[in-house]
């Protein structure tokens, strides 16, 4: 069986409290990708509308890389999936310690992003409460 290279799996899910289409718009413009993840270049192979987006993932790393919006209550719960490997490391095998360096680090940006779009889109709006 091939060995299969080392990898950084990232979940998260954050509640915003506004509808899909609002935090879809959010992802729509290729543009705004590069500030949420300035070291990856970005291929959509599934645009699923206010659903999310999938993509291919190459730069710092290689794989793919999810946005899912799902209806929940008054708002939406964004799910971001992370599965791909470095692009570069130190050396053939990075250690265990280097990749889960990478890994924290994967993990805190992606919650940076959902943290902030939080902010933005939600404007002080309260769950449960109209716009």
């Amino acid at each position: 069986m091939p060995s299969v290279g080392p990898s950084v799996d990232v979940v998260d899910e954050t509640f915003l409290a506004v509808p899909p289409p609002v935090v879809a718009a959010a992802f729509a413009d290729p543009a705004a990708w590069r500030g949420y993840w300035p070291d990856l270049v970005l291929d959509v192979y599934a645009d699923r509308g206010d659903a999310g987006l999938r993509w291919t993932v190459r730069g710092a790393l290689v794989g793919t890389m999810e946005v899912w919006l799902e209806p929940v209550l008054d708002g939406t719960l964004l799910h971001y999936f992370l599965r791909a490997s470095p692009a570069a490391m130190p050396s053939p095998r990075p250690r265990p310690r280097d990749l889960r360096r990478e890994v924290t680090r994967r993990q805190l940006a992606a919650k940076r992003v959902a943290l902030e779009l939080k902010v933005i889109l939600e404007n002080g709006r309260e769950p449960g409460c109209p716009p």
